[in-house]
């Protein structure tokens, strides 16, 4: 009997490692806020890119998704920097994504209807000169730069972009349609290889489903490469240098600077900005000293 009772404990442990390793490296990667209940359920209800306190919010802030390692820092400091504003919403998806929020005045996320409108929007030089109409003034405060995420090992060889043509490797790729740095990957591709590679791995393997479209590159890319359901993701530096933090085993190929782009990340107030004097405190801080110095720890250049 005690045998039976013990080799069923072990198969109800086995099952449930088993199980944890199916999600092992799902988000959220941010350390959730604190909460009377928490309720995260990896792979079924995890919403990591709605952040914080959306009732009666003191701040709210729209991040192009790729700056979501930061919020953790940011916002603590900011908070200590400003002691009042403490409750702040920030949402995280593709700037696209976030645009067009703006645009049309809500998102649903599943069941989830959010009508919340943004002090602060945050995105890359192109995306934000096409959002100009509905800001009252924008800035500079951070830059980037393009690498190839790998899984540890580079099990495939990848040497560079070019490599990417090969038929037998698997390409985790933004969407352009919705991410910025879907556009700039495609000028990297130009620079590498010409209109050659950027059609065979935009067109004939999408095609050939060897190049798979990601609709949020900044949580589905990584986790491609973590599962080795893709080979490669053409990523910012600084989502690699995160992951590698996180201690998850994953590798860069870095793009020579000859092939590579330039990012310019832009922050501004909406002319409708419901906080307008918060939106200015916290634009102030994150073109800080304090501010850049965050961005700095976490892989961002700020000059």
């Amino acid at each position: 009997m005690k045998k039976i009772l013990f080799a069923g404990i072990m198969l109800l442990l086995a099952g449930t490692v088993s199980a944890q390793q199916n999600y092992q490296y799902d988000p959220p990667w941010n350390q959730p806020p604190a909460a009377g209940v928490n309720f995260t359920v990896p792979g079924v209800d995890n919403v990591p890119d709605l952040y914080g306190d959306i009732t009666d919010p003191q701040l709210v802030i729209f991040f192009a998704g790729n700056q979501f390692m930061c919020l953790d820092s940011l916002l603590a400091a900011f908070k200590k920097a400003y002691p009042k504003y403490q409750r702040i919403f920030v949402e995280t998806l593709p700037p696209g994504i976030l645009a067009e929020q703006i645009k049309k005045g809500s998102l649903t996320m599943g069941n989830l209807h959010i009508t919340t409108q943004p002090d602060v929007y945050a995105a890359g030089k192109t995306r934000m000169t096409e959002m100009t109409p509905y800001m009252s003034y924008t800035a500079p405060y951070a830059y980037n730069q393009l690498s190839l995420m790998v899984y540890k090992g580079n099990p495939k060889n990848i040497q560079g972009l070019t490599d990417l043509r090969q038929s037998g490797i698997r390409i985790s790729m933004p969407n352009p349609a919705w991410e910025g740095i879907g556009r700039q990957i495609e000028t990297a591709y130009q620079k590498a290889g010409g209109e050659v590679l950027q059609q065979a791995i935009m067109q004939a393997k999408t095609k050939d489903s060897t190049t798979y479209l990601t609709r949020i590159h900044h949580r589905e890319s990584p986790m491609r490469i973590l599962y080795q359901q893709s080979d490669v993701a053409p990523v910012w530096s600084s989502e690699v240098y995160y992951q590698k933090m996180l201690g998850h085993p994953v590798e860069e190929v870095v793009i020579p600077e000859k092939e590579n782009i330039r990012a310019t990340y832009m922050i501004g107030q909406l002319k409708k900005a419901p906080h307008p004097a918060a939106a200015k405190d916290f634009i102030k801080f994150i073109q800080s000293a304090e501010g850049k110095r965050i961005y700095k720890m976490y892989g961002f250049q700020t000059e």
